[in-house]
């Protein structure tokens, strides 16, 4: 069985709209597009060497066309991305013309995916994917890179549609800058309790 394995980049309230640049995704009037770009530093670049290493990405249809546009001339940043198997979850597109690419229609395609042979899914971006993968608990990992900075509008990585479960850090650190970077992976169901007792 193959892990899912969503990264996102978010700010303290829960944005995760264009981190990349200004012209990313200004869809809602977004303007705030690029805002990680003032947060790098060693570490930060570091732990991006190491979670961008080559491996099968699951994809909402957005975060495909803006990743098709870009990184088939920008490979030397992320070594692999072009001949990785790419899935792009749309229902709309009829085809994916960036290299090894490959268009599924639901959830029922993502289990089947999920549960074949073959390297573990990142997911990047891909927020109605996000959403969508944690209303159906089929997330594996979350890798979570924290910003300290608030936004106020912009699309959120969580709404109120996500299964209740259990996750455990299983990995962080903290960035000169501020950024937290934390890694979790599922564990099991919501314990309850009293507090004090």
């Amino acid at each position: 069985m193959r892990k899912i394995i969503v990264l996102s980049m978010i700010t303290l309230d829960g944005v995760m709209q264009a981190p990349g640049g200004p012209g990313e995704d200004t869809s809602g009037g977004f303007r705030y597009g690029g805002w990680v770009a003032s947060y790098g530093d060693e570490a930060f670049g570091k732990v991006m060497q190491e979670q961008l290493k080559s491996t099968d990405l699951l994809l909402g249809r957005k975060t495909y066309d803006i990743f098709a546009g870009y990184w088939p001339t920008h490979e030397n940043y992320w070594p692999g991305i072009n001949s990785v198997r790419k899935y792009v979850l749309s229902n709309t597109l009829e085809k994916a013309d960036w290299n090894n690419s490959e268009v599924i229609r639901g959830v029922e395609d993502i289990k089947k995916l999920k549960n074949s042979a073959g390297s573990d899914l990142q997911v990047h971006g891909s927020g109605e994917l996000v959403r969508l993968l944690l209303k159906h608990d089929l997330v594996d990992e979350l890798w979570l890179k924290t910003f300290p900075v608030l936004l106020g509008k912009g699309k959120k990585l969580f709404d109120d549609s996500s299964e209740p479960g259990a996750f455990e850090l299983t990995d962080s650190v903290v960035t000169t800058k501020g950024v937290v970077i934390a890694n979790y992976k599922r564990a099991g169901e919501v314990e309850t309790g009293l507090v004090g007792e």
